[in-house]
């Protein structure tokens, strides 16, 4: 059967991209507070505390389960798809976050005061650590419940 409501009326999406906004807003403020100064780019840029990431997909997964149920084949899905976003958030991501921060290291070293030393660097922040990941799928969570109750 057709469902012919507005995408305003998908609680469940409603629910996950609420939970990525907070999450990316929760950013933003703890960098004002951290670095005294209001940085908009945190707004849409990924890594961090929270993982904007893990609250989008738990967030999903959550609403998921309790509009459809958590035996549901709807919520399998979520919750696979969780697992592999929040997997690779800490573990592929963060290693790749690691890697930039080396090689930027080693370039400004190695080109110390040469036109090479000024081209752009690789981005730092792409990965999480575990906590991060853990916090976002916290808020995730929340959001999903209290959006679906």
């Amino acid at each position: 059967m057709i469902n012919n409501g507005s995408l305003l009326d998908n609680r469940v999406l409603l629910a996950a991209f609420l939970a990525w906004g907070v999450a990316q807003v929760s950013k933003t403020v703890l960098e004002l507070f951290k670095q005294r100064k209001l940085a908009l780019s945190r707004l849409v840029s990924s890594g961090g505390m929270p993982s904007s990431h893990s609250a989008l997909v738990t967030g999903l997964a959550t609403a998921v389960g309790r509009q459809v149920g958590i035996a549901s084949p709807e919520f399998a899905i979520a919750l696979v798809l969780a697992s592999i976003v929040m997997y690779d958030a800490a573990g592929v991501r963060r290693a790749v976050s690691i890697q930039a921060r080396i090689l930027n290291q080693m370039i400004e070293e190695a080109f110390q005061g040469s036109p090479m030393a000024a081209e752009k660097r690789l981005r730092e922040l792409i990965g999480h650590t575990p906590i991060q990941v853990f916090v976002g799928g916290l808020l995730g969570i929340a959001i999903g419940l209290l959006f679906t109750a």
